[in-house]
C-alpha cells in the first residue's frame, strides 16, 4: 500500500511518516520543508501554488497512491486570532482543495481512503462553549471553521466514488516538529534548559489549575492506520485522546525532573512575550552543549509560545467547564489503545535530548 502524507513536516503528519514507513507502506512526505526520514520518498511542492502541486501530484511519484493523509495547515503569526480570521480559512480550504483534487482526479482509480485530521474547535473550543464531554454526534456549531469547509469539500468529492474516509479530531497533540506554530514539547524544553542554565528552579508559568486532555502524535498516528483500513471506521468522525486527563501543576514535577531541576514556585508569565527577547541564551545553550536543534530559537519553537501561553492558562483564568473530548465512539469501533499523558510528556523531551535537540 502507499500512503501520500501531506504537511508531512508538522507534528501529525511527521508522525504519520514515520508510523506507516515502519509498518512497510510505501510512503510519499509532501512538504515545502525537507523530511529526514529515511527509506520516504519526498515531494517538496508549496500547496498554495495550485499549478505546482496539481503538478505534483500528477508525477510518477504518486503512481499507485491508496491511500492520504491530509495534515498540512497554516497558521496566523496572531494564533488565537487566526482561528477566526476567514482569509485564513479560504487559504486553508484552497490547501486542501489543491492536493485533493488533482490526486483524486488522477489517483481516483487505486485511492482507497483519505484521513483528514480537524480538532476540538469542531465544537467550539475555540469560542468557550464546548459541551462537555464532546461527542461526535453532536450537531455541527454554527460558526466559521476552515474544519467545516475541507470537510464539506471532502464528501464532495468522495461522493460517488469507491473510496472511504475518517475525520479524525485529537485533542491537543505532542510530538516532534521543528518551528511549528503549535507543538508545546520544543517549546517547554526550551523553556526548562534556560531556566536551568540560569540556575533556576522550573516555574510553572501559566495560570491556575484546569483539567486538560492531549495526544501523543504516534498514537494519533496509530490511529489514522487502523482508520485506514477498518471497515467500522469508513465514512465516520472521531475522537482522539490519550485515554486521561491530566492538570499541568501536577505533571510539572515530572517535566523538572528529566532536566534535574527542582520545581519553583507557579508564577504567571506570558511566554510570547518574555522569551523571544532570551534568544541569545539559547544559542549559546547550542553551542555549549552541541546541540543538533537550530540555533536561532524562533527556528526551533516557532509559534509555539503563543501556543503555550493559551494551553497554560496564562491568558486569564480558568474555563467555566474544561474541554473534554468523549473517545467512547472510537473504542466501540474498535480502537482501544492509550497513552499516559505524564509519561508521553517525559518520553517526548527524553526523545528530543537524545537526538541532541535538548541539552540532556
Amino acid at each position: 500500500m502507499k500512503v501520500a502524507v501531506f504537511g508531512a513536516t508538522g507534528v501529525v503528519g511527521r508522525a504519520a511518516v514515520e508510523h506507516f514507513s515502519a509498518l512497510g507502506w510505501r510512503v510519499v512526505a509532501v512538504s515545502r520543508r525537507e523530511v529526514d526520514v529515511p527509506g520516504v520518498v519526498h515531494v517538496p511542492v508549496d500547496l498554495a501554488d495550485a499549478a505546482a502541486a496539481s503538478l505534483a501530484v500528477r508525477s510518477p511519484e504518486f503512481l499507485g497512491t491508496t491511500h492520504v493523509v491530509y495534515a498540512a495547515l497554516e497558521e496566523s503569526r496572531d494564533l488565537a486570532a487566526g482561528w477566526q480570521d476567514r482569509e485564513l480559512m479560504a487559504r486553508n480550504l484552497d490547501l486542501f482543495r489543491h492536493a485533493l483534487e488533482p490526486l483524486v482526479a488522477e489517483h481516483g482509480a487505486t485511492l482507497r481512503h483519505v484521513n483528514l485530521l480537524q480538532g476540538a474547535k469542531a465544537y467550539g473550543l475555540h469560542l468557550g462553549r464546548t459541551p462537555v464531554p464532546a461527542k461526535e454526534r453532536t450537531p455541527r456549531d454554527e460558526h466559521d471553521n476552515f474544519y467545516f469547509l475541507q470537510e464539506d469539500a471532502l464528501r464532495a468529492l468522495a461522493h460517488g466514488g469507491s473510496w472511504s474516509w475518517t475525520l479524525l479530531r485529537p485533542q491537543v497533540v505532542f510530538g516532534e516538529s521543528l518551528g511549528s506554530p503549535m507543538n508545546l514539547v520544543p517549546a517547554i524544553g526550551v523553556y526548562a534548559a534556560m531556566e536551568r542554565e540560569r540556575g533556576r528552579p522550573l516555574a510553572f508559568p501559566g495560570g491556575p489549575p484546569g483539567v486538560h486532555e492531549g495526544v501523543d502524535a504516534r498514537l494519533l498516528a496509530r490511529v489514522m492506520a487502523w482508520a485506514a483500513e477498518a471497515p467500522a471506521a469508513r465514512n465516520e468522525i472521531f475522537n482522539v485522546t490519550n485515554g486521561d486527563v491530566f492538570c499541568w501543576h501536577d505533571v510539572w514535577p515530572s517535566i523538572a525532573a528529566v532536566f534535574g531541576v527542582a520545581v519553583g514556585e507557579a508564577r504567571t508569565q506570558r511566554l510570547a512575550d518574555v522569551m523571544p527577547p532570551r534568544g541569545e541564551e539559547w544559542t549559546e545553550i547550542v553551542d555549549r552543549f552541541r546541540l543538533r536543534a537550530p540555533r536561532d530559537m524562533a527556528m526551533f519553537v516557532g509559534g509555539s509560545w503563543s501556543y503555550a501561553d493559551i494551553l497554560f492558562g496564562s491568558m486569564g483564568g480558568p474555563r467555566p467547564l474544561p474541554a473534554l473530548l468523549s473517545t467512547v465512539k472510537i473504542r466501540n469501533a474498535g480502537f482501544a489503545e492509550c497513552v499516559d499523558t505524564e509519561d508521553m510528556l517525559c518520553d517526548w523531551l527524553v526523545r528530543f535530548q537524545e537526538r541532541g535537540l535538548l541539552p540532556r
